[in-house]
């Protein structure tokens, strides 16, 4: 059967050389395979008829019952004619509108006889009219209803041009389940169908397409999206058990001088009990055999560094380096002047490397690494570089893990025989179904409580008619001796809108808030480097009150003093960005506030973006709504979404389904691994056959 579904898809009937290209090039459609996996994207239930007197001002089809009884044609524009007909039932009237084919359409229209009309309706002062319905005669319809509801195709405007109409995909499917006379494979052990009760490989796949009734498209759904995300999670954590297995890491034995001396004499504050808990998990994998692979996720401000810290002081104590890369100059800066601070009473080599190092420096930073004297190394990409080698790396830690490929991540473990533990911290909360899927292969740690004494951040959402009474506050707080962000949006397309807003910006802050009383500062994109440090460090030392800037600032500023973060064109920041930018202020003792910035026309998405922000700052909480709006593809970036390429699953609606998919996955792992027993054969096969595709979805059927 399997065989039949890698035939080329011009050789189905009624599909051809042209149209098999057109479903190549629009929606990746090669084989039979991949038309059986188009899976529609909605339904209409064809059992509703609607009475003209229920009809609503909504763009969904409908289907009525009724007949014509007038027939006219009328010009409008130069030459143009357009066809229109009465139709009505015994509730009212209304106009059915044709603006091609209106010689062929008007031969063949019955009057005063039964049809059902189906089609979107328009409507124009009170009246409906339904443009280019599709129409039967009333006997003939009840003779050919084939399914109760009917499948909408995902499709393109190229597609519908060249007359490939859902209709036309929906004949295509027909003929497809005709010539494989519906015998698919099952793809699930017996004994998971029967404790799931879930339908039948076959059944599934005739209901999604035919569904014959709201209960069946429901199992058949089920069945479907559990079956994806099963094989997933068998990908992932088959991945995850091999690596264990397979690959050794350097057993940490020793809890020594360096770890146990910073624990007791050195530490600025009491851990918190999610630090503490966190740190379990991670020695307990880096006194194991296997090498540590595992993801640290921490909300703005809830201490990883303290914790990546200790991490590194393990690794010392069994006599290994350690390094951290950051993804931007100015986080690596942060972390080096974190960790230095931090480790400034031990006696610690720690060092830093990026793109702006000079070359002597370099240099003793290469010998050092390679002798072993230099403990700890903090960079950018730098660390990548080939000439950099260690004499034995034993712990690698990457910050903001997804702005860095995995590719990064692969080369950093060939700095060494064996490789170093990874751990990957990330300040971007994922939510736990999302961290599931992306992050299947990582071991996952939360530190989900803040240290004690922050007071929490208070947000409110202001119009620009406002804004005399929020700058009236800035007086108040530069009063108190605190400083300010403002922060204007950066739009990549057009640099010069951008910096024309933040130099407006800049010049009335400026007047309202004259020399020598008030200091203000600048940064943007722009700058040269050094000026940008410049101006950062003149703000960090307390030398300016204001510091204006675009998004640069997102990350790498620590200004405890800083209490107020304003955010210009809230609106138009997502909902990451603005839980980031909050995250620049609330880093002392004193009440902080953001004050979010818009004018009054703000679209449905903007206004929840805005209340999720005033109502929490939690950062998992915030991360959960920007799932729901934006979808998973967007919130990774692009190189970590092709993972998200599913074909029926959603990540956010479906992830009750998600954590079944891999409770059962680990199980049957657990008793099984090698899925060698007689009634995982078939599991068997399809897992080497995924594995062996990029796309593992053509598997699945």
């Amino acid at each position: 059967m399997n065989n039949l579904l890698e035939t080329p898809i011009e050789y189905l009937k009624g599909v051809g050389p042209q149209r098999g290209e057109l479903l190549r090039k629009e929606l990746n459609i090669h084989k039979y395979r991949d038309l059986l996996n188009l899976y529609p994207n909605r339904y209409i239930d064809r059992t509703r008829y609607y009475k003209i007197n229920q009809l609503q001002n909504t763009p969904t089809e409908v289907q009525i019952v009724g007949k014509i009884i007038h027939i006219k044609t009328v010009e409008f524009g130069k030459g143009k004619k357009r066809l229109t007909a009465t139709f009505i039932d015994d509730t009212g009237e209304m106009e059915l509108v044709w603006f091609q084919g209106i010689k062929w359409i008007r031969e063949s229209i019955k009057v005063n006889f039964p049809y059902v009309i189906f089609g979107k309706i328009n409507a124009f002062n009170g009246q409906f009219s339904m443009p280019h319905p599709e129409m039967e005669g009333l006997e003939e319809h009840k003779a050919s209803l084939r399914s109760a509801m009917q499948s909408i195709y995902p499709s393109t405007e190229k597609l519908s041009n060249k007359g490939i109409s859902n209709k036309v995909i929906n004949k295509m499917m027909q003929q497809l389940f005709i010539e494989t006379h519906s015998l698919f494979t099952e793809t699930l052990p017996d004994y998971l169908i029967h404790e799931l009760q879930l339908i039948p490989k076959n059944a599934a796949l005739f209901n999604i397409h035919f569904p014959k009734s709201q209960e069946l498209l429901s199992k058949a759904q089920f069945r479907l999206k559990f079956e994806e995300l099963f094989f997933i999670q068998l990908q992932l954590i088959t991945k995850n058990l091999i690596r264990k297995h397979k690959i050794k890491g350097h057993p940490f034995g020793n809890v020594g001088d360096y770890f146990t001396d910073f624990y007791k004499y050195h530490l600025p504050f009491e851990l918190t009990n999610a630090q503490k808990k966190v740190l379990k998990e991670i020695r307990n994998d880096l006194g194991s055999n296997a090498q540590m692979n595992r993801l640290l996720q921490g909300d703005v401000g809830s201490g990883k560094t303290i914790v990546a810290l200790m991490c590194m002081l393990l690794a010392m104590d069994n006599g290994f380096q350690a390094c951290l890369m950051a993804p931007t100059e100015i986080l690596a800066n942060q972390h080096f002047n974190g960790i230095s601070e931090l480790a400034k009473s031990l006696n610690v080599n720690i060092k830093i490397l990026t793109g702006s190092t000079k070359t002597a420096d370099r240099k003793t930073i290469h010998e050092e690494l390679e002798n072993g004297s230099l403990h700890i190394i903090i960079g950018t990409h730098a660390l990548l570089e080939d000439k950099v080698k260690f004499k034995n790396l034993g712990l690698a830690i990457i910050d903001e893990q997804h702005r860095f490929g995995v590719e990064q991540r692969s080369k950093l473990w060939q700095k060494n025989e064996i490789p170093p533990h990874i751990l990957v911290m990330t300040a971007t909360p994922i939510p736990r179904t999302l961290a599931m899927s992306l992050y299947g292969d990582l071991d996952i740690s939360v530190i989900d409580e803040l240290p004690p004494g922050r007071k929490p951040i208070q947000t409110v959402h202001r119009y620009d008619s406002n804004r005399l009474k929020v700058w009236a506050f800035i007086k108040d707080e530069i009063e108190k001796g605190r400083q300010i962000y403002i922060v204007y949006p950066l739009i990549q397309e057009s640099e010069t809108l951008d910096y024309k807003d933040l130099m407006d910006g800049y010049e009335s802050i400026s007047r309202d808030f004259p020399l020598p009383k008030y200091s203000v500062s600048i940064v943007h994109g722009k700058m040269k480097p050094v000026e940008k440090d410049a101006e950062m460090i003149r703000f960090a030392e307390g030398k300016t009150n204001i510091m204006i800037a675009t998004t640069v600032i997102e990350v790498g500023v620590n200004v405890p003093n800083a209490s107020v973060m304003i955010i210009e064109s809230a609106e138009r920041f997502g909902l990451s960005q603005l839980h980031q930018l909050r995250g620049r202020v609330g880093r002392g003792a004193e009440q902080s506030y953001c004050i979010l910035m818009t004018g009054h026309k703000l679209s449905n998405e903007s206004k929840t973006r805005l209340e999720t922000m005033c109502k929490t700052n939690d950062g998992f909480e915030i991360a959960e709504v920007d799932l729901k709006l934006r979808g998973p593809g967007d919130i990774m970036g692009t190189q970590q979404s092709g993972v998200l390429n599913l074909q029926i699953a959603d990540l956010v609606k479906d992830r009750d389904i998600l954590q079944l998919a891999r409770h059962h996955a680990i199980k049957l792992l657990k008793e099984d691994a090698s899925m060698t027993k007689p009634e995982h054969k078939k599991l068997r096969e399809i897992f080497i056959e995924m594995g062996k595709k990029k796309n593992i979805w053509n598997y699945i059927s």
